[in-house]
């Protein structure tokens, strides 16, 4: 199996994810595939952790909730 191609340098690419406007207290989603393949899981989730941000995962995307206060799924 060929190692996915990464397209932008890790360090950059969780650069340009977090200086989102969204990333300012909204919703960030990104393909799972996709964060696999620039930065890794692993890196991802260290980054999000990090921030106090909360990780969701649904169907093939990771959902980024990014405001440290508590969240409730309601359904």
């Amino acid at each position: 199996m060929d190692q996915p191609c990464r397209l932008t340098d890790p360090e950059t690419w969780i650069a340009l994810i977090f200086a989102a406007k969204a990333a300012k207290g909204g919703v960030i989603r990104r393909s799972i595939s996709w964060v696999d393949r620039e930065v890794g899981r692993d890196r991802f989730m260290l980054e999000v952790r990090r921030r106090g941000f909360h990780l969701l995962m649904a169907g093939d995307q990771f959902v980024i909730v990014c405001d440290p206060r508590p969240v409730q799924i309601l359904f």
